[in-house]
Parts: structure tokens; C-alpha cells; sequence
């Protein structure tokens, strides 16, 4: 895949996700080993290949802010550059700065090549430090590899 198209292989679509998806969202979410709690099927896109659920990502409202988070592909899509379509499908349906924070160097690189830059906590907006803080503070006392990122738009 090309990395400035936006171009979806054939037979597979993006959609907003519906509320009979969320089992699906669900068991993709817990396969990655991402936070299972606060899954709202609302603010959920989804990749449908082949009539299957491949890949789902979220954008979380807070205040003044976005987080794009639990954005899993299903392990028989990977390398088919669904991730990166998911990526870039909500970074343009993002209407607030937009942030997230990734554990290990390999996915902050994955999301850098898209316009987000890490950040400190300090630098987020209020409405995030709490969340974000909590991260940070298992980064410091459990050595968990966080990252927090903001996207830089006109990147």
C-alpha cells in the first residue's frame, strides 16, 4: 500500500460500526491486549473484508481533544495495510486535536509515519492528563514502554 493513498482492497469497506459489531470489537480488542473498558460501538469504525470484521479503531471525545485508540487488525488481515488505511480514515474524521498513547517503539514508529509526535503528559489537554497520567505513572513504576503521541496536522 501506497503511504499517502487512501485506497481499500477490494471487497472490504469502511463503515461506522452498529451495536451488533461490539461482540467482534470486543473479542479484537482483548486479542491485542488493549483496555477492554470504555468500548462505546458509537464512536467505533470498523473494516469489513469478505463480510468479516477485520480491523476496528475508536475515536473518544473529551474535551476539546480526541484519542484514536483500540485500533486492532484480526491476525488472517494483517500486512494488507488495513492498519494504515484505519489510521488515516480517522485521523480525516477527527474534528479536535487528536491524540493517543501506544505501548512499545515498534507502533509509536508505526504512528510517526502518519504525523503524530510524542508528547508529555504536561503538554496534553486537561481533559486527557488524567487518563494519560495513569499511563505514565505505570510507565514510571512498572517500566511499560508508553507513549503518548499528538497528531500534527499538515504534516
Amino acid at each position: 500500500m501506497n503511504e499517502n493513498s487512501l485506497e481499500l482492497q477490494s471487497g472490504c469497506a469502511v463503515r461506522p460500526a452498529s451495536e451488533q459489531d461490539m461482540k467482534s470489537i470486543r473479542r479484537l480488542v482483548w486479542s491485542a491486549k488493549l483496555d477492554p473498558t470504555q468500548l462505546r460501538w458509537e464512536q467505533f469504525w470498523v473494516i469489513e473484508c469478505e463480510g468479516k470484521l477485520a480491523a476496528c479503531g475508536q475515536l473518544r471525545n473529551f474535551a476539546g481533544a480526541q484519542e484514536l485508540g483500540s485500533l486492532v487488525v484480526a491476525k488472517d488481515w494483517r500486512d494488507r495495510g488495513l492498519g494504515s488505511y484505519l489510521t488515516k480514515y480517522l485521523i480525516q474524521q477527527a474534528t479536535e486535536p487528536l491524540y493517543l498513547e501506544c505501548l512499545g517503539s515498534r507502533l509509536a514508529s508505526f504512528y510517526t509515519r502518519f504525523g503524530f509526535t510524542e508528547v508529555s503528559v504536561q503538554e496534553l489537554p486537561q481533559s486527557l492528563k488524567f487518563k494519560f497520567g495513569l499511563s505514565q505513572l505505570a510507565k514510571t513504576l512498572f517500566r511499560i514502554p508508553v507513549t503518548i503521541m499528538q497528531y500534527q496536522a499538515g504534516f
